[in-house]
């Protein structure tokens, strides 16, 4: 595996899985595919659990690690072709990439949606130009429109704690204050329509995913009909994903607080675990008494994001 993006690279989600547990077990076990193997990671927006996670990961396989803040550390990147560089920007990022390409093994990229161009979103720019001009494998540590290494542990965790072969998975649509991308739900979705669960998504209208997402998922509206009889519940804002009407793309259409998982919700469910990326802005998207319910299972899942690293980590050094 020399590119990791969506769920369709990791392969037979069965054997992922069980690779999973298989390190989880022994998280050194392949300490020594990595040696004298170099980790970039570059992180082109904030980060908290992918940033110490996939470091560890790293670390794990037996892989030296370096971190670069591009907005921090490192000059400003123009990314833009054509453009006459006479602004803040110093460096363009065609000569950036083989440059750093030249001082690792594995790229790890996060950068975020901008929310000022659709199709330069979705078509993911940045992470592209990565892959294409590194010449080096490369992974996605977040992008405009995906967090496979979030969704890989979303699904680790969830297969951990399902009690029925076949448990209702639930993507619930929350407030938030911002604009938020679509890059989790995107993934997660991803994910659960390549998994063995019963997967549905309820959101206000307007939020609705872009199909290559969404597939053969079910879509509901009324998210008390949506949480009915759910094993799992996973709650997470995104911005207008502008599907039906691209003017709309990246706006807050909508804060109503009633979609706030709460007890009451909870209470529609078989009584489900909670799942959610994090950060969560509590009281937003989730009260304090679900996320600190013995069934909320935000810790185990953001533990889980090292594992998940791990694997995709050790696929891509047995590929070298």
């Amino acid at each position: 595996m020399r590119v990791f993006t969506n769920v369709k690279d990791i392969g037979d989600l069965k054997q992922a899985l069980a690779e999973a547990q298989e390190i989880k077990k022994d998280r050194y076990k392949y300490e020594s595919l990595g040696k004298h193997k170099t980790c970039l990671l570059i992180f082109f927006n904030n980060s908290l659990r992918t940033r110490l996670s996939t470091q560890k990961a790293a670390r794990n396989l037996g892989m030296d690690v370096i971190v670069l803040d591009v907005n921090q550390g490192a000059w400003k990147l123009e990314t833009e072709r054509g453009v006459i560089m006479d602004g803040d920007k110093s460096e363009h990022l065609l000569e950036a990439i083989p440059v750093m390409a030249n001082y690792c093994d594995v790229i790890g990229v996060r950068s975020f949606a901008r929310f000022e161009n659709r199709e330069d979103d979705y078509t993911e720019k940045i992470l592209t130009q990565f892959i294409k001009y590194s010449g080096k494998p490369v992974f996605s540590m977040e992008a405009a429109t995906g967090h496979p290494l979030q969704a890989f542990a979303d699904l680790i965790t969830i297969e951990e704690y399902k009690k029925t072969q076949r448990p209702k998975v639930v993507l619930t649509w929350a407030p938030h204050p911002k604009a938020l991308p679509q890059a989790v739900p995107n993934s997660f979705a991803d994910w659960m329509n390549e998994a063995d669960v019963d997967f549905v998504i309820t959101h206000p209208e307007g939020y609705e995913l872009d199909p290559q997402f969404v597939r053969g998922a079910k879509v509901e509206y009324d998210q008390k009909k949506a949480f009915e009889g759910a094993d799992f519940i996973y709650a997470k804002n995104w911005a207008c994903p502008g599907v039906t009407r691209p003017e709309d793309y990246g706006k807050v259409l909508c804060k109503d607080m009633s979609w706030t998982v709460d007890t009451e919700h909870m209470s529609w469910t078989n009584n489900a675990f909670f799942l959610h990326c994090l950060p969560v802005r509590r009281n937003m998207i989730v009260s304090d008494d679900v996320i600190e319910a013995p069934t909320s299972l935000v810790i185990p899942e953001a533990a889980n994001r090292e594992i998940s690293a791990t694997v995709v980590l050790k696929r891509i050094l047995e590929s070298l």
